[in-house]
């Protein structure tokens, strides 16, 4: 929707150009916005509004109308003193209305792009509105979502703006007030690197420009139009399960997700099931801070006693002597490969099983 400050800074320019005074109105004779324009009354503009005629001249005011769909939008006041105001509102006329157009193809791609990627289109309504919306239906494309702040929406949106322009046919859209959307084209066969490459950039744009940190993910490539919805659906999903299992990331591909896609996918009574088996009561709950981040260093030195004693700065005969009390605690040694998996896929589940009970 074109917005006032847009219609007033039009006509401006052109008032300094023409310097023919101008001003806009609804078709209720309300003024909207003047650029040193005529001060009539709303019953003139009403009447004149009422009038079989496009345009016409009354006590020295130009009067012209300008429709949008059919439908009469504005009407446009010019100080008709001057050899050639008519003209000067004529153009300003037509620079508006053209205006009006690009606006509403703007809006009416983003309706369709949102409507696409939620599956509210059948597919032949896909291909009929994306021929009149002039969009190329077999261009690769991938969908990658920024998740930020509620009232950071409107600056990421204007620097991913910056980021990536409309005329490659990169589309910046949303639909909720907490994550945007970039259908980013590739007009070749984009590599995993690439994917990646330009989820980083929005990532190291935002912190570096605005100083908004921001979680982003993104889908695999599609090759046509119609698919753009799998590819928002994956990203959605390694939106979700980066934030559980992968907090520490800013940056989640769906190809990436490894197990925790699949203990996502899992039902929570199952899951339930699963910790009540391995852990007799709460156990898990009853860890200290002390004991979870030991668990975390020695599952990220790959099970590797003097490499993660060494991070953690203590003795390995320390590090020993922790895991054999949880090993007494949990019945599981994480020396030992088949409990080591057993006690990390627990923990992911822990951390699904709080998502969803965060959730509601």
């Amino acid at each position: 929707m074109i917005t006032n400050q847009i219609l007033l800074k039009s006509i401006t320019s052109l008032q300094a150009v023409t310097k023919v005074g101008m001003a806009l109105y609804d078709i209720e004779g309300n003024e909207i916005v003047s650029a040193e324009g005529p001060k009539v009354k709303p019953e003139a503009v009403r009447n004149f509004a009422a009038s079989q005629a496009d345009s016409q001249e009354s006590s020295g005011v130009y009067f012209l109308k300008i429709g949008e769909d059919g439908d009469l939008k504005y009407v446009l006041a010019c100080d008709a003193m001057k050899d050639d105001s008519y003209l000067a509102g004529r153009i300003c006329v037509n620079h508006i209305s053209e205006l009006m157009d690009a606006y509403r193809e703007r809006d009416d791609k983003g309706s369709f792009y949102q409507n696409l990627i939620l599956d509210n289109l059948l597919l032949v309504d896909i291909y009929n509105r994306a021929r009149k919306l002039r969009i190329d239906v077999s261009v690769p494309r991938c969908v990658y979502l920024v998740s930020v702040k509620k009232d950071k929406d409107s600056i990421v949106k204007d620097l991913l703006k910056g980021l990536f322009a409309p005329q490659s046919g990169d589309v910046i859209t949303s639909v909720d007030e907490n994550t945007l959307i970039l259908i980013k084209c590739f007009r070749e066969d984009a590599d995993p690197d690439s994917l990646e490459e330009v989820a980083q950039t929005i990532v190291s744009s935002l912190n570096t420009e605005a100083m908004i940190s921001a979680r982003v993910s993104y889908g695999t490539v599609v090759e046509e139009l119609k698919d753009v919805s799998k590819s928002y659906k994956e990203a959605r999903m390694a939106m979700d399960v980066g934030s559980i299992f992968y907090a520490e990331k800013n940056v989640t591909a769906y190809t990436n997700l490894g197990i925790g896609r699949l203990i996502y996918q899992l039902p929570v009574p199952l899951c339930e099931m699963f910790l009540g088996e391995i852990f007799d009561g709460g156990i898990l709950e009853d860890l200290d801070e002390e004991s979870r981040s030991t668990i975390k260093m020695f599952f990220e030195n790959n099970l590797n006693v003097s490499e993660t004693s060494r991070q953690l700065f203590i003795h390995r005969n320390t590090l020993v002597y922790r895991i054999e009390k949880l090993q007494k605690t949990t019945g599981l040694d994480l020396r030992n490969f088949d409990d080591a998996v057993t006690f990390k896929i627990a923990l992911m589940v822990e951390n699904y099983l709080k998502y969803m009970n965060e959730r509601g």
